[in-house]
């Protein structure tokens, strides 16, 4: 990223930008160009297509009560409305309870959290910052308990303006002058993620079990993680402090992951580029890989302070970043694991399904413009009488990357010595395939995405969900049916059907579920069923859940941009079957500045574990009465506590319904 480009933003929204800001050089059709060809240019253009199917089904609905379309939805709860304010809002007839707030001790023997009192020592013994990810896995193992369990947490990471007394806001444009080697290391043990015991107590409340033995930090400080698959050992993850090339310090920018049918928790390394700073010489062999991945980013200064972080003096350390992490959350003495088998890129997530044939196949996004969506197909296959059998499954298989194209969709193996994955063409073995996967994808003519962020499958249905939460640098000229506008603040959703329920087929067959953004405005060129209501439309879908009865949940992130919807983010309910499927439905809505992450169900559906993340950072200056960037004297909301003096903070919240029942039903 170029200086300028993060000058006067804060953290949340330079993420943004980065995202926003293509590095792919590829030519190859986007997905919307494949859509495109589907439909004339000319329908497109006028927004007719969008006009007419709506008219073609709003006429097949005509004859249809409300009633009867009720009696049919997949969800019935009262919908929540559009809107922002201070505070969170849920369905009529739920409960939504702070489960755990940034600086909340997680043992025994942690310290109350002081806002203006914060040291390291105490923050690696705390709840980390901005909680994105969560996964829930019930105790004791393999039991499916649905009152008593593991949280697994990502802390994606911090927002110093909001976060520490008397800093203002810390970027390139005020050249880090208030950061310290102190405040530098509470920022690395706040990020990473935590792994917490929880369990419902006889009031129907969740609540903390401080003395856990499961209970533990992980974070970009203190952790020392392996390396394993074809690229561990590689020269090119080899540094001064690990010649061995299998030993790494910490994981950074944790955004969604997943949790693997024996148990384990899934890390995805998003943003790492931001982390790194400094330069090298041009023509330097990692030089050509830096650019692609964005390296350096400059959003932290930490590099001032550890070698590893400056490129300058440590070229291969960002290969050591952008892979998936696995840790078992049932042994806190575990090493965590980067698996090199899944790629690496900026990845926003990695959700496994097992498949038809025993095999484990993971769904990636790469979250950037123009980037790629991607799986994993294991050589080897689950076992679910032996734990110990699956642990190392992720080491070996194929990675692939999508291909749509007219009618259906291909999955492209990057497998070192086929098609163009050669030394001719710089790579010399699997170990480069994957640590240059980018690059791999784009010789491969893989299909650039519009931001492909959580990719969810559904074991009920075997469908698989693609969120595309937008492409803001799609010009004029590259209008189409997939993404109707130029600079699309609003995003689509793509569903994918493997044949027969294979995953591990190599072609699928593709729809469009919906293309986000208020239907109202024509201009927009929204697709929804006419049974959603004003409310039940939103914009930038993120992550998302299926539920244990295979229903599927959106939530979203506008960023700043949310002013552009009028609403701020949250959860919708999402049909997908029959009359209904393309209707959004509003659940829930966080406070201003916040994003909705998350979300996570409880085995039986009766707890909805949900992660507010950065609340009165983004877009505050478009907040009415505000109108400003907030800092930590203050902010636009000071939400949970509501304490003069206490920051916000990002927070855990665990929605349940006030009869005890299933959610959405």
């Amino acid at each position: 990223m170029k200086r300028k480009d993060t000058q006067g933003l804060t953290r949340a929204e330079a993420f943004e930008l980065s995202e926003d800001i293509p590095s792919n050089p590829s030519t190859a059709p986007t997905i919307g160009d494949v859509i495109a060809s589907r439909f004339g240019r000319r329908d497109i253009l006028k927004g007719a297509l969008a006009v007419t199917a709506i008219s073609a089904v709003s006429s097949l609905m005509a004859g249809t009560s409300k009633q009867a379309l009720a009696s049919k939805a997949s969800f019935s709860f009262p919908e929540i409305k559009h809107g922002v304010d201070e505070t969170h809002h849920v369905a009529e007839g739920y409960d939504a309870d702070v489960l755990i707030r940034w600086g909340d001790p997680i043992f025994a023997d942690a310290p109350e959290f002081d806002p203006m009192k914060q040291s390291a020592a105490a923050q690696l013994k705390q709840f980390g910052y901005n909680n994105d990810y969560v996964g829930f896995v019930g105790l004791p193992y393999g039991s499916d308990n649905p009152d008593h369990g593991l949280l697994c947490v990502n802390h994606e990471y911090t927002s110093e303006e909001v976060m520490f007394p008397g800093l203002g806001r810390q970027d390139k444009d005020a050249e880090f002058a208030g950061m310290t080697r102190e405040l530098i290391d509470i920022e690395m043990a706040a990020h990473g993620g935590s792994v917490i015991e929880i369990k419902k107590g006889t009031d129907g409340k969740w609540g903390l079990v401080k003395d856990s033995r499961y209970n533990r930090r992980i974070t970009a400080s203190t952790t020392e993680m392996t390396v394993s698959g074809p690229a561990a050992g590689h020269a090119r993850l080899k540094t001064t402090a690990d010649s061995s090339g299998t030993k790494v310090i910490g994981t950074i920018n944790n955004c969604a992951g997943g949790m693997t049918p024996w148990g384990t928790y899934l890390m995805a390394e998003e943003n790492f580029h931001g982390y790194f700073n400094g330069a090298v010489a041009e023509g330097h062999k990692e030089a050509a890989n830096h650019e692609r991945y964005g390296v350096p980013g400059g959003w932290y200064v930490w590099g001032s302070y550890e070698d590893r972080f400056d490129v300058s003096k440590e070229p291969n350390e960002p290969n050591r970043f952008g892979w998936v992490v696995e840790v078992d959350p049932f042994d806190a003495s575990s090493t965590p694991v980067k698996r090199t088998a899944l790629g690496r890129f900026k990845h926003e997530g990695a959700e496994p399904i097992v498949n038809k044939d025993g095999r484990v196949v993971v769904y990636c996004g790469d979250d950037q413009r123009f980037d790629y969506l991607y799986k994993f197909v294991s050589a080897g296959t689950f076992n679910a009488e032996d734990r110990a059998a699956n642990m190392n499954l992720l080491d070996e298989g194929t990675l692939y990357v999508a291909k749509f194209e007219e009618g259906g969709m291909n999955w492209l193996a990057l497998t070192h010595g086929e098609g163009p994955l050669t030394a001719a063409n710089g790579f010399a073995d699997q170990g480069d395939v994957l640590i240059e996967t980018r690059r791999a994808a784009d010789l491969l003519g893989a299909t650039p995405m519009d931001r492909p962020e959580d990719v969810e499958p559904n074991a009920k249905t075997n469908k698989v969900y693609v969120m595309c939460t937008n492409n803001s640098k799609r010009k004029e000229e590259q209008v189409n049916v997939a993404n109707p506008r130029p600079a699309n603040t609003f995003g689509h959703i793509i569903e994918l059907s493997p044949p027969d329920g294979d995953h591990a087929s190599e072609s699928y067959a593709w729809d469009i579920l919906v293309k986000c953004g208020d239907p109202s405005v024509a201009e927009v060129g929204a697709q929804w069923n006419p049974a959603t209501s004003e409310n039940g439309w939103f914009g930038s879908p993120d992550n998302c859940a299926v539920d244990h009865m295979g229903r599927l949940w959106i939530s979203t992130d506008q960023g700043s941009n949310w002013s552009k919807s009028g609403t701020a983010d949250g959860i919708w309910a999402m049909e997908t079957e029959g009359e209904l499927r393309g209707t959004g439905k509003m659940f829930f809505r966080v406070p201003v500045g916040a994003e909705m992450c998350g979300p996570r169900f409880a085995p039986d559906d009766k707890s909805l574990f949900l992660a507010v993340q950065h609340p009165a950072t983004d877009g505050t200056k478009d907040y009415p009465g505000f109108e400003k960037n907030s800092t930590f004297e203050e902010p636009a909301t000071r939400w949970p506590d509501f304490k003069e003096g206490v920051p916000p903070r990002p927070s855990v919240v665990v929605v349940t319904k006030q009869d005890g029942g299933v959610i959405g039903v």
